[in-house]
């Protein structure tokens, strides 16, 4: 009996308000994912690690487990809780992200994850960007200061030491993301356009100079001028990540048959649309990108009878989140932008980045439930 009031509590508190066509749009792009992920991994962990071909699949599989505690999770608490919660788990996700360049592992020269002995290695920002949006767009709707300006300055304040920690790693593509994903917060609010380019204008200027003119960021400069010049450097990856786009042309050269996964480190994170276009098609990744604008759609529609502004902000942030991450990722795929390390939301292998989107769609799933008045 009590197990039944649990279920029917469950089904009136949570499955009977949710919004089941984005719910539906999440778990099919977190399903395609695995699915990708059995493909561009079984022969990775079988040849190149000496393990059990599905090694990376129940990996994937297990992240995704942990991600859908966190949809529900997220979903179903009432909003005042979820902004308490938000705020606490972005001072603790900062508190890690602050702790990177201190007791960070290093990898390839980059020192973006942590690795405590309780907890799998992860990458904090991957956590700490749904709390980010949240954070803002708190700020930016508050109503206990009327000065939008003091809001703006704010808004920065708490944006730049996250910008300085993610440069500091460095990843930069990152450090763009969040930027941007920020400035489409600042301007969705209704900034003055002189305000907003003067934001921009002093965080781009501050990049250029640390490219520049900080040894340290020399690197970034070296990948810029091969991407502008093929001869200069070394193309290597993001030559063989469009070379695989061609060859798949538009309906693949069949599963397995790829050779991307095998010959690009990283193939099944950072190049998982250049993996997936190389052995099932152009066509493929066209469906993707629908099902992605569907699911855009369908948060927008919701977004047209919202009131409140601070779920309109969060809700244009975390789509403005995936958006940019997935052109970033898909232009690196296509050289359309310099190589840099990014993920696919939804798709890519990689447990930070899958919970990390999940609490993001735990969150959209929260603001865009039907809400009954009590």
């Amino acid at each position: 009996m009590e197990n039944t009031n649990i279920i029917f509590k469950f089904y009136n508190g949570w499955w009977k308000n949710i919004n089941k066509p984005i719910l539906f749009l999440i778990i099919l792009l977190f399903s395609l994912g695995l699915f990708f992920s059995l493909v561009s991994t079984s022969l990775i962990a079988s040849d190149k690690l000496n393990t059990n071909s599905y090694y990376f699949f129940f990996k994937h599989l297990f992240y995704i487990g942990i991600g859908f505690f966190f949809i529900v999770f997220f979903s179903s608490i009432k909003l005042d809780n979820l902004f308490k919660i938000s705020l606490i788990l972005f001072i603790v996700c900062l508190v890690f992200l602050t702790l990177v360049p201190i007791i960070g592992i290093e990898v390839k020269g980059s020192k973006r994850w942590l690795d405590f002995f309780f907890l799998p290695r992860f990458q904090p920002i991957e956590l700490l960007k749904p709390f980010i949006i949240m954070i803002i767009a708190f700020i930016l709707s508050s109503e206990k200061k009327n000065n939008i300006y003091y809001k703006y300055f704010l808004s920065f304040i708490v944006i730049m030491p996250i910008i300085f920690l993610l440069i500091t790693q460095p990843d930069i593509g990152q450090t763009f993301l969040v930027f941007l994903t920020w400035l489409s917060l600042i301007f969705i609010s209704g900034v003055n356009l002189f305000v907003f380019f003067l934001f921009f204008g002093l965080i781009f200027g501050l990049l250029l100079y640390l490219i520049f003119f900080i040894d340290k960021f020399s690197y970034i400069l070296i990948r810029l001028k091969s991407f502008f010049d093929p001869s200069s450097g070394n193309n290597y990856q993001s030559e063989k990540a469009s070379e695989a786009i061609i060859n798949g042309g538009f309906f693949g050269k069949g599963i397995g048959e790829g050779v991307l996964k095998n010959r690009v480190p990283e193939a099944h994170t950072d190049y998982i649309v250049s993996v997936i276009s190389e052995e099932f098609g152009a066509i493929i990744i066209i469906v993707l990108m629908i099902i992605f604008l569907f699911f855009i759609y369908q948060v927008f529609k919701r977004l047209y009878f919202e009131k409140n502004d601070q779920i309109k902000l969060i809700l244009v942030g975390s789509i403005c989140l995936i958006l940019f991450q997935a052109l970033i990722h898909i232009g690196v795929n296509i050289r359309l932008f310099p190589t840099t390390g990014m993920t696919l939301p939804f798709l890519s292998y990689g447990g930070s980045s899958i919970v990390g989107t999940a609490i993001l769609s735990g969150i959209i799933l929260n603001l865009t439930r039907r809400r009954v008045s009590s």
